[in-house]
């Protein structure tokens, strides 16, 4: 797989390749929902890996199976068939205890909606994952994760006391928390506005540069992915393309609409299960 890292607060055309070896590693992945004539299959055999320390952007329409592929991945859903491993854990071996430990232990997660506890300061909810472990962070340690996303003035405030962009920056710093092996998120930039969307994906390059963080973010937004060292795009749940090369908001618009014309095996209409994921 690619080892590539770019060196930039944002997107940039230059990259410098590094050693690395694989965080997480996905073969043969299948996932699907529904039965008979409803049965749809979101995720077609997937196999790809993600490389230590680089940024991965996951792209494709609705349907494409880019959601379903993160949470996956993530261990928050259990694949059909085929092989999930992180950190050298497969995770279909790990019972639900050990998964749970895992997922609190070597992932961080970052969600759309940010998911913070609205009765909970800034800083309780940062160590809310090492409370729940039956842990309690130095608060030191609490501190120095919200000033790693520039949020060391607001540690006792609240989320309705924080604007959009300050609170997906402290789910950031809870994500980071326990220093996992992996951040997954999820259209992190979705709920938004430019200048927020840009803070929190410069957060999440500085990341990978500084701290050799491996990052795979979900977005429908090519100025996002352009972030990101690799793009992945995904098309019917099968991996359609990826490049690592000339990643720029123009260029990976153009490449979506290609696939968009050209689909991996010829065409398949969309399909959707009401109360399933749209992926």
């Amino acid at each position: 797989m690619p080892a590539t890292a770019r060196r930039a607060a944002g997107p940039a055309t230059g990259t410098v390749a590094v050693m690395t070896t694989d965080t997480v590693t996905l073969t043969g992945l299948r996932a699907v929902y529904g039965t008979g004539t409803r049965r749809v299959t979101a995720l077609d055999g997937v196999t790809t890996s993600f490389a230590s320390g680089t940024f991965t952007a996951v792209m494709g329409p609705s349907g494409s199976g880019k959601s379903t592929l993160l949470h996956c991945a993530a261990g928050l859903d259990r694949p059909a068939a085929g092989t999930v491993t992180i950190d050298g854990n497969r995770l279909e071996d790990l019972g639900e205890d050990e998964l749970t430990r895992l997922r609190r232990d070597r992932i961080g997660f970052v969600f759309q909606a940010f998911n913070l506890v609205s009765t909970l300061t800034a800083a309780q909810n940062v160590e809310l994952p090492l409370r729940l472990a039956g842990r309690r962070p130095p608060a030191s340690d609490v501190a120095a994760a919200l000033a790693a996303v520039g949020l060391a003035d607001r540690a006792r405030h609240r989320p309705s006391e924080l604007s959009g962009g300050e609170q997906q920056r402290v789910a950031l710093a809870r994500a980071l928390i326990t220093r996992p092996a992996v951040v997954f998120a999820d259209e992190p930039t979705g709920a938004l506005d430019s200048a927020a969307s840009r803070q929190v994906l410069r957060l999440l390059r500085a990341l990978v540069d500084d701290h050799g963080q491996t990052v795979v973010m979900v977005t429908h937004d090519p100025t996002a992915a352009a972030y990101a060292d690799r793009v992945l795009l995904l098309a019917d749940g099968r991996l359609a393309d990826e490049f690592t090369d000339g990643i720029t908001p123009a260029a990976i618009a153009a490449r979506i609409a290609e696939q968009a014309t050209d689909p991996p095996g010829g065409s398949r209409p969309p399909a959707h299960v009401a109360g399933e994921p749209s992926c």
